[in-house]
């Protein structure tokens, strides 16, 4: 009876840790077009979000989603829901910078999209130097095994502008303090710079949000996180990159290169962190 009852101490106090860390990941999951021949998104769609399902990621923010490959994402992960809206017409159209997350472990209490840009942020618009419209979408979560909230950021930056990805920067810090005040920050995206860039520095030495790679004690780190479909990788270089803001904590940090038959699921490897409250 004694020991029984000492397993379940164990088990409990067990249980309590495991639902303190939070996995989570950013994967631009690269779009849906012909124009990919040996890497279609119908061949490639289950091995992606089974790399979702294998790895545990409890939430994560998605680039280059178009509404239907958000579709098919959403049918091969049944315990997922995600917020977003498309890019050029603020519903369905054009990319999608959506955040899923597991609804066995969260709610979304808000939701919403704006653009990064200097003259609109409400609106379909290009902002700075950019060449293509660029958003951010953000969910206040509720985490249900704790009932602690906090704000999830996820973008994608210009692949241009250097201007508009400083600019986007900034905004997105003044942004999350406007909708969450005083929540703590989880941000993600295909920032489309390297760990050596002044927009990444705008975040990364901000006093407000640090990157989990940094923080991290252990990392994982085989290769860039760009692929270009095995054909542009790199020793080093992280363009896709996890922000965090306190309490939270970094476990690990992984750039995950798993492959199915020698093929990639995307052009771009997905980054995860292991958090700590």
């Amino acid at each position: 009876m004694k020991k029984a009852f000492v397993v379940s101490v164990l088990c409990f106090f067990t249980l309590i840790g495991l639902a303190q860390t939070i996995r989570v990941a950013s994967y631009n999951i690269r779009m849906k077009t012909d124009n990919d021949v040996g890497n279609l998104w119908e061949v490639r769609k289950k091995h992606l979000t089974d790399l979702v399902l294998f790895h545990e990621f409890e939430i994560f923010g998605i680039q280059e989603g178009f509404l239907e490959q958000l579709q098919d994402m959403q049918q091969n992960l049944p315990d997922y829901a995600y917020v977003g809206v498309g890019r050029d017409d603020g519903h369905s159209k054009g990319e999608h910078s959506a955040i899923f997350y597991n609804t066995t472990r969260f709610k979304a209490l808000q939701s919403g999209t704006f653009w990064l840009s200097d003259s609109d942020t409400e609106r379909p618009n290009k902002g700075w130097d950019a060449v293509l419209p660029r958003i951010c979408s953000w969910a206040v979560l509720e985490d249900l095994s704790n009932h602690k909230k906090f704000i999830f950021m996820n973008t994608h930056f210009d692949h241009i502008g250097r201007k508009a990805r400083t600019e986007s920067a900034k905004l997105i810090l003044a942004k999350a303090k406007e909708f969450a005040k005083d929540l703590p920050l989880i941000l993600t995206g295909d920032f489309n710079v390297d760990e050596n860039d002044e927009a990444y520095f705008t975040l990364a030495n901000s006093g407000v949000v640090q990157d989990t790679y940094t923080l991290a004690p252990l990392k994982y780190e085989p290769n860039s996180s760009f692929n270009g479909w095995g054909e542009s990788l790199k020793e080093k270089s992280r363009i896709d990159h996890i922000f965090i803001t306190k309490p939270f904590k970094v476990l690990k940090y992984g750039i995950l290169t798993d492959t199915y038959m020698g093929k990639f699921p995307s052009d771009h490897f997905p980054v995860m962190s292991v958090l700590k409250w």
